[in-house]
């Protein structure tokens, strides 16, 4: 049997569904763009909260993710479509299994 959720779990569960709703919103109104637009709204949202936490690599990290998401662009555009794939294929599995939280 399960046991009832605590108040920080519902909480954790009500921001999920919050950023899954907002998300599929965006993508309703203002297409793909529009849903690229609310994550990368998202994103810097979270990387001011961390600087001001005191966690100031984020930016690097950021950064360099960045730089690999150019990176396989461009390797795309050249006809080496393996990075690209390789990092949706790899982008989808840790979504899947560590969803963003708040």
């Amino acid at each position: 049997m399960n046991r009832p959720l605590s108040s920080a779990e519902r909480s954790a569960e009500r921001r999920q569904n919050w950023l899954k709703d907002e998300a599929e919103k965006a993508r309703e109104s203002r297409g793909e763009a529009g849903q690229m637009e609310f994550w990368l709204r998202i994103a810097r949202s979270r990387i001011a909260k961390d600087v001001k936490a005191g966690r100031g690599d984020v930016y690097s990290g950021f950064a360099l993710i960045c730089r690999l998401f150019i990176t396989a662009m461009d390797q795309r555009v050249e006809g080496d479509g393996r990075i690209w794939n390789d990092l949706l294929r790899y982008a989808d599995q840790v979504v899947a299994k560590h969803p963003p939280r708040n």
